[in-house]
């Protein structure tokens, strides 16, 4: 049994998994009456649930063997099945880095694993000698890293991600939502390295298509023979696939649309900080912006009013905003309304 198999559950290792109609024959032509669909109708057929056009077209993309490639149901489903294939409920726990992403607790807690909380240092980045000592509890399986990290919006330091890989002989599964926004070398360049690395991207963020739910997951084979033996036979619609597919066969909008957002994202925080409620912009490495404001309820009420919604971050960091990158037009109306907010 190698180290992988050791870390899975034991029941996930022995669960033998459902066989959909389309696993047992994946020819497209013939006289389909294997599965109980519809003959009738543009939609009476279930999608491929191997994904096998698309994988291969971001097996393309990205140079990477498909056998490395996973797609979700969204990352959310992504992180819900790590949970489900690595953590015996009630038994083992996850680590997180808050202020972080909030889908790890929360799926952590319906999955009913504990969760080991390690605060970011002054700088929002892993405190190496704060989570150290954790890296040997035998109880802990997954650790969750989001880089770059929401709602901070900077990247983790990749010296001391890699430090806990070695380090930790459970999983750690790496959310690079945003990496397309922050011009530094993505973690699946190491997945061949090492045998406990997930590395989450998604359709969502710089792709535009947060209404498709495609969340992709790199890692070893041996990782995700698991991912494909327990996740629901047809967990993402012939739409969907369709649509990232469409999506993929040009990629130059995608580069422009990447390239325009992190320019207005630059021009957000260099005229950010000219506005008397603004205290303080941190840097930013995604397609948003993390801003201290004076008085955060009131001034995200204000912008709420004037029909301009950010994200009012102030419960995990005092004081704070959410403001994503939007068109230039949009950024310059919230430019407009903050500088007329006195407080």
């Amino acid at each position: 049994m190698n180290r992988t198999d050791q870390l899975v559950r034991p029941n996930v290792r022995a669960l033998v998994p459902y066989s959909s109609a389309r696993d047992e024959y994946e020819a497209k032509d013939g006289i389909f009456l294997d599965a109980n669909e519809s003959p009738f109708g543009p939609l009476n057929r279930y999608p491929d649930p191997h994904q096998r056009e698309l994988r291969a077209a971001i097996s393309t993309l990205k140079g990477l063997p498909e056998e490395t490639i996973f797609l979700g149901n969204g990352s959310d489903e992504v992180i819900d099945l790590c949970y489900r294939i690595f953590c015996n409920p009630g038994t083992d726990r996850a680590l997180i880095f808050p202020p972080t992403y909030g889908m790890y607790q929360v799926s952590a807690a319906l999955n009913d694993v504990e969760v080991i909380k390690v605060p970011l240092d002054e700088n929002f980045d892993i405190d190496i000698p704060a989570v150290t000592p954790f890296l040997e509890d035998e109880r802990l399986k997954l650790i969750f890293i989001c880089s770059p990290n929401n709602p901070t919006g900077n990247s983790m330091d990749p010296g001391r991600i890699e430090f806990i890989i070695r380090n930790f002989r459970g999983v750690v599964v790496l959310d690079e939502a945003y990496a397309d926004f922050s011009g530094r070398h993505s973690f699946i360049e190491k997945i061949g390295l090492y045998d406990n690395l997930i590395v989450m991207q998604t359709f969502s963020k710089a792709m535009g298509m947060a209404a498709a739910r495609v969340g992709m997951a790199f890692a070893s084979p041996d990782i995700l023979k698991y991912f494909f033996r327990i996740k629901p036979p047809y967990n993402i619609s012939t739409l969907n696939q369709e649509a990232a597919l469409q999506r993929l066969r040009d990629f130059r909008p995608i580069t422009v649309q990447t390239d325009t957002l992190i320019a207005e994202r630059r021009r957000l925080a260099e005229k950010l900080v000219a506005i008397p409620v603004v205290e303080k912009v941190w840097p930013s490495d995604a397609n948003f912006l993390l801003v201290k404001v004076r008085d955060a309820d009131t001034v995200y009420d204000k912008l709420t009013g004037r029909n301009i919604i950010v994200r009012n971050r102030s419960r995990e960091i005092a004081g704070c905003l959410r403001i994503t990158a939007g068109t230039r037009g949009e950024n310059d109306r919230l430019l407009d309304e903050l500088g007329k907010i006195n407080i």
